[in-house]
């Protein structure tokens, strides 16, 4: 069943990839789909980005708190105080109704997260400068986007007005809709081939088994407290260096992981919500166990996070965090590793770029009298491991993006590419 569910969130990638607008998300791929139960819980995901799919059982959980859920809605949310991990990130949640006993059940949820290359703000591409989260674009809280297999044209109407590109925003969005209805008729498909009981009692044992196989590696590293530090440069308004502290405790089959220490939140937009740290640390964890645990909630239950409110690592609103979640979140991983490092040094690699290397571009597109917007992570050097080299121009650890090809940007864009190396 394991593999069934993540053909699901495999499918829906593939659709929202066909059927996007912009190169971000097409070409890219800066998106990624999951299926959750009916608390929110992540059951199964497909092979996309670190940094949102640690996040995304947050933001499906705030849906559930806010809303109340039919058949045929779906809600939409890119606030990183709900789950989100900055306001280009906008997900989308549809319930997953089945028929029970002649009742419609939720028998769970399915949702995509992909980042939209405009989403308001003070500047083009919404990564702004920033020292407070209202530069930084629109603030989505979870909202209806349908209600009852029918688009909420009030809320449509005020997303597409506080945007640059608001055709290539309502393409994407669009997508993203396709996606969660593929991945409902995925679903109710399994309830009428498996039966209802069957699946649910499916998706609570893989929940189990991988809380399992966590629990049991866990306690096969050495018991103790594994400390370091790192630091990134500035926050972009003073030149003073801003830390981070970590302390990883192993204890038997559990595993603290304590940021006390961190340095408070700063000015600018470095600043990471605790969504984005706990992706990096439900990732790490990931990595030095290994892949054969199934990634979902179940991982996490044998991990404590502590990460204290108003640091570097758990902002506390209103604070920029434009870029939390695309330099801090590498510098969090680099942290984690380094403590690890002297649990078991055989598993860990060298630091890599620590960063994903940011690129927004924006202006007047003169070929169609209308504004565009371009958004771009590059790869840097990704660090050597035990038994393999570095690499250099690779996307690492918290991103998993593929780069826009040439004759993708100029078709798109209005410039042209001189060199590519």
């Amino acid at each position: 069943m394991k593999h069934r569910l993540v053909s699901v969130a495999e499918e829906m990638g593939a659709r929202l990839r066909r059927a996007a607008f912009s190169p971000n998300i097409k070409e890219r791929c800066d998106f990624s789909c999951a299926v959750f139960d009916a608390s929110g819980h992540l059951v199964a995901q497909a092979a996309h980005i670190p940094v949102h799919l640690g996040a995304m059982p947050l933001s499906v959980q705030a849906c559930l708190q806010a809303l109340t859920f039919s058949p045929g809605d779906m809600a939409m949310v890119n606030d990183p105080y709900r789950g989100g991990t900055h306001l280009p990130d906008l997900t989308v949640v549809a319930p997953i109704f089945v028929e029970r006993d002649t009742r419609q059940t939720l028998l769970g949820f399915v949702a995509n997260r992909a980042h939209h290359a405009d989403i308001g703000g003070i500047s083009a591409g919404s990564m702004p400068l920033s020292q407070e989260i209202y530069q930084e674009g629109v603030i989505i809280p979870p909202v209806k986007l349908m209600i009852g297999g029918r688009r909420n044209e009030d809320v449509w109407r005020l997303f597409l007005a506080n945007v640059r590109t608001p055709e290539e925003r309502s393409g994407d969005l669009l997508a993203q809709m396709a996606a969660n209805r593929i991945g409902i008729e995925r679903m109710q498909g399994f309830t009428e081939r498996f039966g209802v009981s069957a699946l649910l009692a499916d998706m609570k044992a893989l929940l189990r088994y991988s809380e399992r196989m966590t629990r049991h590696l866990i306690g096969l590293l050495p018991d103790g407290c594994y400390r370091f530090e790192e630091a990134l440069d500035n926050d972009g308004f003073t030149e003073e260096p801003v830390v981070i502290r970590v302390a990883i405790t192993i204890d038997g089959e559990q595993a603290t992981v304590d940021f006390s220490g961190t340095d408070p939140q700063r000015v600018g937009s470095i600043n990471a919500v605790y969504p984005v740290t706990l992706s990096a640390v439900a990732y790490v964890f990931r990595c030095v166990l290994g892949l054969d645990i199934p990634a979902n909630s179940g991982c996490l239950q044998p991990i404590s996070v502590v990460a204290p409110e108003g640091t570097l690592v758990n902002a506390k609103h209103p604070a920029a965090v434009a870029a939390g979640n695309v330099e801090t979140s590498q510098r969090i991983v680099d942290v984690l590793l380094g403590a690890l490092a002297q649990a078991c040094p055989e598993r860990i690699p060298a630091a890599s770029q620590g960063t994903m290397n940011n690129l927004t571009i924006g202006g007047w597109d003169q070929r169609h009298d209308r504004p565009f917007t371009y958004y771009e992570t590059i790869g840097g050097g990704m660090g050597a491991g035990p038994h393999v080299d570095g690499v250099s121009g690779r996307h690492s650890h918290m991103t998993n993006t593929l780069n826009t090809p040439v004759e993708a940007l100029e078709y798109a864009y209005p410039f042209r590419i001189s060199r590519y190396a």
